[in-house]
């Protein structure tokens, strides 16, 4: 019998929001998320340093935090994903298919 190897995805949180979610929100997202279990971390973005010698945009300028997801089901995790607090406060989550690695 041949295991299917789950899909790895990584939500990009974008700062572009209406309205700032609450502490209660992000709680009951995160219990939510963690609860399903497709969540598999995250955290938010700090701080850049730069290496090399190219000049590059600040992702921080645009990026807030990360998410990552493992599901056999993309539409499961845009599911989840259109209940997070950013979403709802009018902002945007960027979803990305992760390479498997063999």
């Amino acid at each position: 019998m041949q295991s299917e190897q789950l899909m790895q995805y990584i939500a990009f949180i974008h700062t572009n929001t209406d309205s700032s979610p609450s502490g209660v929100e992000w709680q009951t997202f995160i219990a939510e998320a963690t609860e399903c279990g497709l969540f598999r971390g995250g955290s938010e973005i700090g701080g850049r340093t730069t290496v090399g010698t190219q000049s590059v945009p600040d992702t921080t300028d645009n990026v807030g935090g990360f998410m990552r997801f493992d599901s056999d089901d993309r539409a499961a995790v845009v599911a989840l994903l259109q209940r997070h607090p950013v979403v709802r406060h009018g902002g945007t989550i960027e979803l990305c298919e992760m390479p498997k690695s063999e």
